[in-house]
């Protein structure tokens, strides 16, 4: 049903600091900002993939996933409805400033507002990165993968695989389990674990195209003094050597190189594993706490 992860939304009371943290630091794309002032950025021809909305506090404001076309955004939107979620159509003006053909919404049971969206609009050969020298992996990937932050990941699941038709890509499992989805080749495009209670968001991953990107962003993170939530490190499951970096706005960014791709054609079997990490990912000398979370609605009765 869901092909990729489209956009990502937030609020943030230091929006206006990733005019130049996204470009200069992150390597993308300040584009024209939205409507309310949103900063908008880029990582490929997209019209935009990020944006920061002006606001009180740090939160996921929502997220953009990407379906086929009008024909698999109406069995998506049924197969929600059918779960016991209100599904709702975009007006004009929310399909112009999320610059799509036609989108339906919908919040699910843990406060995310999640967006199905045709028709992204894209202009080829438009893209210039905010630092020369770096190149985004998008395509059929989309922007890159989220983590957020559930209070049941069992319930979690039900939603993601068995009503949006996202694939189990594997478990890490290291007193705290993650759950990893995939929707295209991608690894994963979503990870989900559970906090009782709470929601939030961990990190957004940012896939380059090679290591001397991952290390140039790496030394300057370092040299302007920017908080690292992980070193230099590889992950056994996506193999993803990457390290992680705290966003103006409270969450990390996940900034590298060499994800894994997978066989989309046949039926995957999910694997486990029992560490997050092959190698690094060192938390700093004073952990930061991870991402931003928010107490979650209350379970329907």
């Amino acid at each position: 049903m869901i092909q990729s992860l489209a956009y990502l939304g937030f609020t943030s009371p230091a929006a206006a600091a990733w005019t130049t943290f996204g470009p200069e630091v992150l390597g993308l794309e300040l584009v024209a900002p939205g409507p309310d002032g949103a900063v908008r950025l880029r990582n490929d021809d997209a019209a935009w993939r990020l944006a920061i909305h002006p606001g009180e506090a740090d939160d996921l404001a929502y997220l953009g996933w990407a379906v086929a076309d009008t024909a698999a955004l109406t069995a998506t939107a049924a197969a929600v409805r059918e779960a016991g979620i209100e599904v709702h159509h975009g007006d004009p003006a929310l399909v112009a400033d999320r610059c799509v053909e036609t989108l339906a919404w919908f919040r699910d049971p843990f406060g995310f507002r999640h967006e199905l969206v045709v028709g992204q609009a894209v202009v080829p050969g438009s893209f210039t990165p905010g630092r020369p020298g770096v190149s985004f992996v998008t395509g059929e990937g989309g922007l890159g993968h989220v983590v957020i932050i559930v209070p049941d990941l069992d319930a979690a699941t039900r939603l993601f695989q068995d009503v949006l038709g996202f694939r189990h890509s594997d478990d890490v499992e290291m007193g705290v389990r993650v759950r990893f989805f995939h929707c295209n080749p991608r690894h994963h495009s979503l990870a989900v674990s559970a906090v009782p209670g709470m929601a939030g968001v961990h990190h957004l991953m940012l896939e380059v195209a090679d290591m001397d990107a991952v290390g140039r962003a790496y030394d300057l993170v370092q040299a302007r003094g920017i908080p690292l939530a992980m070193t230099l490190g590889r992950h056994p499951n996506d193999h993803m050597t990457s390290f992680y970096v705290r966003t103006p706005s409270g969450f990390e960014v996940e900034y590298g190189t060499g994800g894994r791709l997978l066989d989309t054609s046949r039926p995957w079997v999910p694997e486990h594993y029992d560490a997050m990490s092959s190698w690094g990912h060192h938390p700093p000398a004073e952990p930061l706490f991870p991402g931003i979370l928010r107490p979650a609605p209350a379970p329907a009765p």
